[in-house]
């Protein structure tokens, strides 16, 4: 089972729906607004997320669910 990682999220285009989370050990992840884990598919940048990692199209990795955590 994948391990919950801990991130920001630094950049969101919700007309496209997809967005970049940067984990607190520096790695990047894209999302797509499906990953919201609130059904919301809106985030807003700088929002303190858990995510969990898996793979993606192509051999990359991706945050397939993205928690957003409380303010």
């Amino acid at each position: 089972m994948a391990e919950p990682l801990l991130g920001r999220v630094t950049a969101f285009d919700e007309e496209r729906g997809l967005g970049d989370v940067v984990l607190a050990s520096g790695d990047a992840l894209r999302f797509h607004s499906t990953a919201i884990s609130d059904a919301s598919r809106r985030i807003a940048i700088g929002t303190h997320v858990v995510v969990l990692r898996s793979a993606a199209h192509g051999g990359t990795m991706e945050a397939s669910i993205v928690v957003k955590l409380p303010a």
